[in-house]
């Protein structure tokens, strides 16, 4: 074997770690605006996928092994990878077939989950463990000391693919155009391999760019930004009078020339709390957690504002595309995980608002524990509140609406309140539909006694 050829196959193996772990976080990614970003459904798409390519790499410590018919098989097999990564990856095409799920009242998020990485999660893992071992085997006849070299030159492609993909191309080229760079180098691997495909490759490569096209999805969805952590659609609403910002299918914010077409729970938090805030002397330190499109608080230009989230660009599309104007100077933005910022953050804060709960199905599993809860209660100030906007049954109808009513009065053990945000079926006790609830707690000293039929000062308290 030839230096050259030899080179070429070590490269192929590269490229196949790498497009491997890029195509597996893209996907995770698209999905979370439909399933959300739990553990449970990582799990779900991590399992299938090593599943298949232990079966790949099976496949591929058994077939028969050809010197002329080698390069040919298996650049025809990084063809279908690269269809597949396309097929599995586009926006477009993942919200067609969670259409279809709901139509077909499939509804568990675990249950979609499965049944998309069973149908687009198989085949390309399959190819991509089956390259592997065939390269491997292939390797090993002319020398055996390739087989540690296979297996570090694959891991490094795997590492960098999962760094370079979250820390670098999503965040600075968007999650469609990284979905182009996954498909691009699938097919190079088919040229280095030594294909002749062409035509195949060009309508891939060219279906790869006509549905992933930023302009595209701006059309169909509106989408203005599609980064690693969030996909960002503002639409206009209310004929014209507002406009909503939807991040990862849930919509984050509202504006409106209209107030009374803020979004309910936002009127709730403005019109009972931020209204009746001091306009002179020392402003009120007011801290958001779950920026959103920065309107809690849109109009108050005297207190302080602090904004927390993790995805560095909203304030440049909440600016760009979404606010009448830019933020105030009483109005910062901090770029941090939320209970990375209460853990290192010394300021204590008069109204905390907690606002990262966008819907059923989009839930930060950090973000509803007791630990979690017991930061936010030690940055309140005496004399202070802290709202919790839950989205969640308000008849206690499953399991987490009761658990997240355990955990937040475990926590807040007294003078917290629970206001539930628009009308609702008060004896629903399955399949209910999720309401916005509101927890507030006052910190204010508690209290002790109660009134027994012995003992009752009512009528003095």
């Amino acid at each position: 074997m030839s230096v050259k050829v030899k080179n070429i196959l070590f490269a192929v193996i590269f490229i196949g770690g790498f497009s491997s772990l890029s195509l597996e976080l893209v996907v995770m990614r698209q999905l979370s605006g439909f399933v959300g970003s739990t553990a449970v459904t990582a799990s779900i798409i991590i399992g299938i996928l090593l599943a298949f390519m232990s079966v790949g790499y099976y496949r591929g410590s058994v077939a028969p092994i050809s010197k002329n018919r080698i390069r040919q098989n298996l650049s025809q097999d990084f063809i279908i990878i690269a269809l597949m990564s396309v097929l599995a990856s586009s926006y477009i095409l993942i919200d067609i077939y969670f259409m279809a799920m709901n139509q077909l009242h499939i509804r568990s998020n675990v249950v979609q989950t499965f049944i998309y990485s069973l149908l687009m999660l198989s085949i390309a893992p399959f190819l991509f463990g089956k390259i592997t071992a065939v390269l491997s085997r292939y390797l090993h006849r002319f020398d055996k000391n390739n087989t540690g070299k296979i297996m570090a030159i694959d891991t490094i492609g795997s590492v960098l693919g999962s760094i370079l993909t979250t820390l670098v191309i999503m965040p600075f080229i968007g999650v469609n155009h990284t979905i182009m760079i996954v498909v691009a180098i699938s097919l190079l691997a088919a040229i280095l391999l030594g294909s002749r495909l062409f035509a195949p490759m060009a309508i891939i490569m060219f279906a790869t760019i006509l549905l992933n096209r930023s302009q595209l999805l701006a059309d169909i969805y509106h989408i203005v930004e599609n980064n690693a952590v969030s996909t960002i659609a503002v639409i206009e609403t209310d004929d014209g009078q507002s406009k909503v910002m939807i991040m990862n299918g849930g919509g984050a914010s509202k504006v409106s020339k209209n107030p009374e077409l803020r979004f309910a729970y936002v009127r709730f938090v403005e019109d009972n709390f931020i209204a009746y805030l001091p306009k002179e002397g020392e402003p009120k330190n007011i801290l958001i957690i779950g920026a959103g499109g920065f309107t809690m608080g849109e109009k108050d230009t005297f207190n302080r504002y602090t904004y927390v989230d993790v995805d560095a660009s909203l304030q440049k599309v909440a600016e760009k595309y979404f606010l009448p104007e830019k933020l105030g100077p009483n109005k910062k933005f901090v770029v941090q995980d939320a209970n990375q910022f209460l853990k290192e953050t010394e300021e204590t804060y008069d109204l905390i608002v907690l606002d990262t709960y966008s819907s059923r199905h989009i839930i930060p599993l950090d973000l509803v524990t007791a630990e979690y809860f017991s930061r936010v209660k030690t940055r309140s100030k005496p004399n202070g509140a802290v709202i919790m906007n839950i989205v969640s049954s308000p008849t206690f109808s499953s399991a987490f609406s009761q658990k997240i009513d355990n955990t937040i009065r475990q926590v807040f053990t007294n003078n917290v309140q629970r206001q539930v945000i628009g009308t609702y079926d008060g004896w629903c006790r399955r399949d209910c539909s999720y309401r916005n609830l509101m927890y507030v707690w006052y910190n204010i000293q508690k209290k002790s006694g109660n009134y027994t039929i012995n003992v009752n000062s009512a009528f003095y308290d």
